[in-house]
């Protein structure tokens, strides 16, 4: 099974899987709330799951802000400011509508697969813009 589709699963059970700082190991809060079906699942394809989370630890801020919004998009993960944003600016839920369809132009084709393979300068670019945006509407709403 793919990694997105265990960790949307695992997302939208409620629980939360995260790399702990203390450790570095990955860890789950409330784990009680996750399907045993999926942890089962989980269980194969562990270090994929882990290689997953390292892939995103030096990952830059327009990066990382985009992935958060494809989640909430997605419905894996919530994120109320985020939310709100979005919800209250069109350009930029716009925007990254726009991005998901130039990344669909680039062979992107399931939402379980990483976008990141099926980036280019024009996505990029978008990407770089929903950043500015994100940080312009948050400092306008403190």
């Amino acid at each position: 099974m793919q990694v997105l589709k265990i960790l949307s699963l695992i997302w939208k059970s409620g629980a939360e899987i995260y790399r702990d700082e203390s450790d570095g190991r990955l860890a789950i809060d409330n784990a009680k709330k996750i399907h045993p079906e999926v942890l089962k699942s989980a269980e194969p394809i562990f270090n994929q799951i882990d290689d997953w989370f390292k892939s995103w630890e030096s990952a830059a801020a327009p990066d990382i802000t985009i992935r958060k919004a494809l989640h909430l998009y997605c419905g894996w993960q919530t994120n109320e400011k985020m939310n709100a944003w979005l919800e209250s600016d069109w350009d930029s839920l716009s925007l990254l509508h726009d991005w998901t369809v130039v990344l669909a132009k680039n062979g992107w084709s399931d939402p379980y697969d990483d976008y990141r393979q099926y980036e280019n300068d024009e996505s990029n670019t978008m990407k770089i813009k929903f950043y500015e945006q994100a940080k312009l509407w948050a400092s306008q709403n403190k």
